[in-house]
């Protein structure tokens, strides 16, 4: 692929701090912030409502459709609480963040979560559920876990995204130069 910039999935459980985590990703390194579920709102990509979870659900292909072209240029964080989604070629890594559940109930009850929603992504980051479709949706060296409790682990994960961006680069560039000599 051609890209001039790595595209990153950043994935979870709702309430692990995909959305913080990927905010400060994009100010620090200059790539262009997706919040999925936004860009599905802002693009009417949203179906029926859900009585039970009390939110829209996803009109998948229309989403996927409309960001195909938008991906292929790279310098995209896409964030999103479901990995399975997206075809593995739009991705150079992927990063599940993951969430000690006693931390993630007050998160969740905090946003108002309660009943079968708040139950539903309690157990599901116990089962690892988020990060066990992303190791069934893409190789294993693209995957992977980072922990995210505290504002230090948002700190210390988007300082490791920074420095494999920089790798990223540095790896496209030695790839060019060698080429290069080969002609």
């Amino acid at each position: 692929m051609s890209r001039s910039n790595p595209n990153i999935l950043i994935s979870g459980t709702p309430g692990v701090g995909k959305s913080c985590l990927a905010t400060l990703l994009a100010q620090k390194s200059g790539l262009t912030l997706i919040n999925v579920g936004q860009f599905a709102k802002e693009n009417d990509c949203l179906g029926a409502w859900d009585e039970e979870y009390l939110c829209h659900e996803l009109d998948e292909d229309k989403v996927l459709d409309l960001l195909e072209e938008k991906q292929k240029p790279g310098g995209l964080i896409f964030e999103h609480h479901v990995p399975d989604l997206f075809p593995e070629r739009w991705f150079d890594i992927v990063f599940v963040l993951r969430t000690d559940n006693s931390i993630l109930y007050d998160r969740l009850s905090a946003r108002g979560y309660t009943g079968k929603k708040l139950e539903e992504n309690i157990q599901c980051e116990i089962f690892q559920t988020i990060l066990d479709e992303a190791k069934a949706s893409y190789r294993e060296e693209l995957v992977h876990e980072l922990p995210s409790n505290t504002h230090e682990d948002q700190e210390s994960n988007c300082a490791r995204i920074l420095q494999w961006i920089q790798a990223w680069h540095q790896d496209r560039n030695k790839v060019r130069s060698t080429k290069r000599k080969a002609t």
